[in-house]
């Protein structure tokens, strides 16, 4: 039964092998891998470092770069195996709303099909509602059709499918709260 729980670097040896599951280079939407794009995450200090970089992110009084904003990160895990990661934005910025929305997952590939974003995502619902969110925008790539029904069987309402200039073409779904 999947779970969701705060990152931490007991998983780091699960979170590796499910690394090498992804292609060379291939974005792995809601775990924040930019965080930590100075670090060793093969290394246990580089990795815990990632770990804290994902759980300051969630304190509204740090102040965050230009171009970041504050959002929750959640691991996706079946005991003590990382299936993928989920996050909450807790407010977007302009590259947010045209690209990336208020949440962002990604599930490792031998974990599809079962569920687990369609199920992650229910999760993280309510804890949008609880900072103050009364919708939530979520995207995906136009062809992504796995993405989309996750997206709709939460109840997201297609707004429209938008072409972006580095991104490809974006459907873009609000969920009510």
């Amino acid at each position: 039964m999947p779970e969701l729980i705060l990152p931490t670097v007991r998983l780091h040896a699960s979170w590796l092998a499910a690394r090498e599951e992804w292609p060379v280079g291939a974005h792995q939407d809601g775990t924040a891998l930019r965080l930590a794009s100075d670090l060793d995450l093969d290394a246990e200090a580089g990795f815990a470092a990632w770990v804290e970089r994902l759980l300051l992110q969630a304190d509204r009084t740090r102040p965050l770069p230009e171009g970041a904003v504050h959002a929750t990160h959640w691991w996706i895990v079946d005991g003590e195996e990382y299936l993928g990661a989920i996050d909450l934005r807790h407010y977007v910025n302009q590259f947010l709303y045209d690209i990336g929305g208020h949440i962002g997952y990604s599930v490792r590939p031998s974990a599809r099909g079962r569920g687990v974003a369609t199920w992650a995502l229910g999760a993280v619902l309510p804890q949008a509602r609880r900072i103050g969110l009364s919708r939530a925008l979520l995207t995906c790539d136009d062809g992504n059709e796995p993405s989309a029904r996750t997206i709709e069987r939460n109840g997201g309402v297609l707004e429209d499918v938008r072409k972006t200039y580095a991104h490809g073409k974006k459907r873009r779904y609000w969920i009510a709260l």
